[in-house]
């Protein structure tokens, strides 16, 4: 993954108020990084933009 200093981490609408959130930074260019917000220091996930959007853009199964 390249640097992520520029990074605008948010929380996911989906977390609620459990504290079990995962955070998305969305405005790297060609690329969006994942992490854990308990764990911010520890490992991030990154997805290129196009693999994000159709992930994000799918209903879930049941």
């Amino acid at each position: 993954m390249g640097d992520l200093s520029g990074a605008c981490w948010r929380t996911s609408s989906r977390s609620g108020q459990t504290g079990n959130c995962v955070e998305v930074a969305d405005n790297l260019p060609g690329v969006v990084a994942v992490r854990d917000s308990k764990e911010r220091s520890g490992l991030v996930l990154s997805f290129a933009s196009a693999a994000w959007r159709a992930f994000v853009g799918h209903p879930p199964t049941r």
